[in-house]
């Protein structure tokens, strides 16, 4: 099929049978003037909708209002299916999987319902659809269903994307499998994806960057930057983003001094050679964690450094599990946050680092950030944890927009556009709003009981929230909808609601492949992988 054909799939209520071959509709073309110079993406990793309400109601004591990017004038919806998450529910449905090495959501026909049904999820997040209530029938039979995904698969898992296939969508537009890193699904040899920021950097020689809370050779970041079968390749990867890709920034964990006992000796992160040439390196200026030392303070001296040499950036933080340590939320009533570990840097500190040095770029930069403490905490159920993540992932919207707003350079919301959303959704929280949280105030978090059967070791016996389809604790990513936000030129902004409902007959759903698609047309790039 023509990659500029337009077919609009229709859906069918309460079915997963309607077939759709997805053409290239919304704003696929390459156009004529750029709307942005700049594209900043902040991934907030792991949350959906139920996340941001919590943060909220902690902050202002209200679930409306209190996070900043929720007042950007775009907000919309994202489906985050990939291929394993399609194979499990046409697998079990019984019908025809996607097997072709070459698949693309945009050329490859499909049955578009299931990889993300709205008619059975819904056709926006819960509360505002209240089809995904604890314990309801799409909670237990659509999103939390372990299912086989071919005749050979021995391992029913609950259906939903990971990061790697998630970060994969985001900056290739290919749906791929778990755990594949810019690399086209069945993981054959020559599977390997340009991403956004790899033809960002061929086409406009712009710069590039990623900054993370976690290891920096971790899912998301990797998948911007780096091209793996195997997002657990950790070595591999980092050698690639170091000795081959090396992006202009690059600001994360995974710092091998400071990892735990059962990660140090293999430096799982980043291996000897490439920490012994970052410390040697004369293309990079070099920043790390040392003991007794404020991260943030080091970090944004260096990347002056770095800016006023020319050079590029690059921060190698990190705690025990190679990720900057938690923040720690009051319960006291004003939802005063404490700052982990004044070894790493903030989020913020990270970002507006890795502004100083991307911004000397003339011809603009591309920015991924991300902040992965809320997801590792969801997946421990850790609400203290996730608040905590929240509340870094606020100041680093506000700082990134401090930058933007500052005088003195070019610069500004007319060239900038900036992109928050989630890559997955995890936990399946919920709130019980008939016991509902003053601001600033946390729920009964209880190490599990000994003898339960409670699916997590953070218990919460007054259940003011629950974790999993039935509100026993569960550690897993889930098929839910995601929030996405936008602001900046009303060009470039006007790409993201192009895609409204072009897959989803009725709805106001976008894809997180169509995010793709509106930076790349944002940025006037050429798709080198779809020639």
């Amino acid at each position: 099929m023509r990659r500029n054909r337009r077919i609009t799939a229709a859906l069918i209520a309460g079915s997963m049978a309607s077939t759709m071959l997805v053409g290239c509709g919304g704003s696929d073309a390459v156009v004529s003037s750029q709307p942005a110079k700049n594209v900043i993406l902040i991934v907030g990793d792991g949350f959906q909708n139920e996340h941001e309400r919590a943060y909220n109601n902690y902050l202002t004591g209200s679930y409306d209002s209190g996070l900043r990017h929720q007042t950007y004038g775009y907000k919309g919806y994202a489906t985050t299916w990939d291929v394993t998450t399609y194979n499990r529910y046409a697998y079990t449905a019984g019908a025809a999987t996607i097997t072709n090495d070459k698949f693309d959501p945009f050329s490859s026909s499909y049955t578009v319902t299931f990889g993300y049904d709205p008619a059975k999820g819904g056709a926006l997040p819960y509360p505002q659809s209240t089809l995904a209530a604890v314990n309801s029938d799409a909670a237990l039979n659509y999103f939390g269903k372990k299912m086989l995904m071919s005749s050979t698969d021995t391992s029913a898992k609950i259906p939903a994307t990971d990061s790697a296939s998630a970060a994969t969508a985001l900056s290739t537009g290919f749906k791929t499998d778990d755990g594949n890193l810019a690399w086209r699904t069945t993981d054959k040899s020559d599977g390997k994806l340009k991403t956004i920021a790899e033809m960002f950097r061929s086409q406009k020689n712009g710069a590039i960057g990623v900054v993370t809370t976690v290891p920096f050779s971790h899912a998301t970041p990797a998948g911007f930057v780096s091209h793996n079968v195997s997002r657990n390749n950790y070595k591999a990867i980092a050698k690639e983003i170091i000795t081959e890709v090396k992006p202009e920034v690059v600001i994360g964990g995974g710092h091998p001094d400071f990892n735990s006992a059962t990660v140090k000796p293999d430096n799982t992160y980043v291996d000897a050679p490439e920490y012994t040439a970052l410390k040697n390196s004369t293309d990079y200026v070099f920043a790390e964690r040392k003991a007794g030392v404020d991260g943030g303070t080091t970090l944004l001296a260096k990347a002056t450094e770095a800016a006023n040499a020319g050079k590029k950036l690059f921060g190698l933080f990190g705690g025990a599990g190679g990720n900057f340590e938690y923040h720690t939320p009051s319960n006291d009533g004003t939802a005063t946050v404490t700052r982990g570990s004044t070894e790493n840097p903030t989020l913020a500190d990270a970002s507006t680092a890795a502004l100083k040095v991307l911004s000397k770029n003339k011809n603009g930069f591309f920015l991924m950030i991300e902040q992965g403490d809320i997801d590792w905490a969801n997946h421990a159920n850790d609400f203290k944890g996730m608040i905590g993540g929240f509340w870094d992932l606020d100041q680093t919207i506000k700082a990134v927009e401090a930058f933007i707003d500052q005088p003195g350079d070019d610069i500004d919301w007319n060239n900038t556009i900036v992109i928050v959303t989630s890559d997955h959704g995890n936990s399946f929280m919920r709130i019980d709003m008939s016991k509902k949280l003053g601001k600033g105030k946390l729920p009964d978090q209880q190490p599990k009981p000994a003898g339960s059967t409670y699916g997590s070791n953070n218990y919460y016996p007054n259940r003011e929230i629950t974790y999993g389809v039935d509100g026993n604790g569960v550690d897993s990513h889930f098929n839910e909808l995601v929030t996405v936000y936008a602001k900046g030129p009303s060009a470039a902004v006007s790409l993201l609601q192009s895609w409204e409902g072009k897959w989803y007959s009725g709805t106001k759903l976008i894809d997180n492949t169509h995010i793709f698609k509106a930076m790349m047309s944002a940025l006037s790039l050429k798709d080198e992988n779809r020639p």
